[in-house]
């Protein structure tokens, strides 16, 4: 598997321009989709690239491709919107644009997201941690159907599940996932 061309870094003028002309338009589709706002959208896509900015220094390409980590991002700062929101509701009363009818949450986006951040995470997993979690939690398998099909006792699959779920939550937090 090819690795991709390293990109400019985010902590550059050069690299920002380049990292939100590839993802900005997407993550603002995103954050439109959860807020049903425009205005808040936007300012979802200025804090996100203000927060990659920010932290540019920190992205690490071999944990996460620089989507995953955009999206990481952009997850928590709609999160922090719509909490926001919810403890000054008359905030959306004051804008000039009429209401959506949407939901504030886009349960199909967030869970879309979410799914790409458990495959990254899932993907720095040892690959008999990555296989006994999927089995076990992702296709409700039994642990003593994985433990034959994989010729080990019980016990190491129960094990391996345990240290994988571990280094899971590890992936997660490298990656900026907030639970």
């Amino acid at each position: 598997m090819e690795t991709p061309p390293p990109e400019p870094g985010l902590d550059t003028e050069a690299g920002l321009r380049a990292a939100y002309g590839a993802h900005g338009a997407e993550i603002y589709r995103y954050a439109l989709r959860q807020l049903g706002d425009d205005g808040g959208a936007q300012e979802v896509v200025q804090e996100v690239f203000l927060r990659a900015w920010r932290r540019g220094g920190s992205y690490d390409p071999s944990l996460a491709s620089l989507r995953v980590w955009l999206f990481a991002i952009a997850r928590n700062v709609v999160i922090d919107e719509i909490r926001r929101l919810t403890v000054r509701p008359w905030r959306r009363e004051l804008t000039d644009e009429p209401e959506s009818g949407k939901d504030s949450i886009g349960p199909a986006d967030d869970a879309l997201v979410d799914s790409w951040l458990v495959e990254e995470a899932l993907r720095r997993l040892r690959p008999e941690h990555r296989h006994a979690i999927v089995e076990a939690y992702l296709r409700g398998r039994p642990y003593a159907e994985i433990a034959a099909e994989a010729g080990v006792p019980v016990g190491t699959v129960r094990s391996r599940v345990f240290y994988g779920l571990k280094a899971l939550r590890l992936a997660m937090d490298e990656m900026g996932v907030e639970p």
